[in-house]
């Protein structure tokens, strides 16, 4: 399993730094996104095997929109 892409994607700040840092030291490449829209940009970009993130989240696309792009 360990080497597999992940996104991480909230708007807090040390919620990302602590998922960054405890999937990394798993062996995951951990990919980071501070909102929706750069998370769907990232998603557009290449592809992850698992994405992670907050559910409520300032801005035009919560984490069910991610979820949602991502999934199309």
């Amino acid at each position: 399993m360990a080497g597999e892409k992940i996104l991480v994607v909230d708007d807090e700040e040390s919620m990302v730094q602590f998922l960054s840092i405890l999937l990394s030291k798993e062996g995951y490449e951990v990919h980071l996104a501070r909102s929706g829209k750069e998370a769907l940009g990232k998603a557009e970009e290449q592809n992850y095997d698992v994405v992670v993130t907050d559910i409520k989240m300032p801005g035009e696309i919560d984490g069910l929109g991610v979820l949602s792009g991502v999934k199309k």
